[in-house]
């Protein structure tokens, strides 16, 4: 009877293992349409474009001939391959993965994707980028106005500051 017993929790377990594995392989599957569909693999796109661009002022900075552009256009490559090895979306795909099935449970998960699927969430998938940048710009130009009065409270600070030393 106890063999019993523990056979049917032995198999119970298993069944049990079995669905967690397969619900956890199904969010992990939604968390990646998402991210397809938010095209998370563009995310480093302005990476690569700026660390080629260091490469072309440089050149431009050396004063080096248009006939060794090749070498730069190398050297550009071999940039690109490595940003590739350390974050290229197959790189960080599974840990960009883990990290919305952490924050989003399975029906969170259905609710994202019936959301962004819809004509809706596509425009704000398309509107996000700018709206970050613009509303990213905006901050800056008001935080510019701080600007003056901050260094002010800093000078005022040090200048307290030091008529504290002994």
């Amino acid at each position: 009877m106890q063999r019993l017993s523990a056979l049917c929790g032995a198999i119970l377990l298993a069944c049990c293992s079995a669905q967690v594995l397969a619900d956890a392989a199904s969010h992990s599957a939604d968390a990646e349409r998402f991210l397809r569909l938010a095209r998370a693999d563009k995310l480093l796109v302005p990476v690569y474009a700026q660390v080629q661009q260091m490469f072309a002022q440089r050149f431009a900075e050396s004063g080096a001939p248009d006939s060794q552009r090749a070498l730069l256009e190398r050297y550009q490559a071999k940039a690109n391959a490595a940003l590739d090895r350390a974050v290229g979306w197959e790189q960080i795909k599974p840990a960009m993965i883990e990290l919305y099935t952490d924050r989003f449970d399975e029906q969170e998960m259905r609710e994202l994707l019936a959301f962004y699927q819809s004509a809706l969430g596509r425009k704000v998938l398309e509107q996000m980028p700018l709206l970050t940048a613009q509303s990213s710009q905006m901050a800056q130009d008001k935080l510019q106005a701080a600007v003056p009065q901050v260094n002010k409270l800093l000078a005022q600070m040090s200048a307290e500051l030091g008529s504290n030393k002994p």
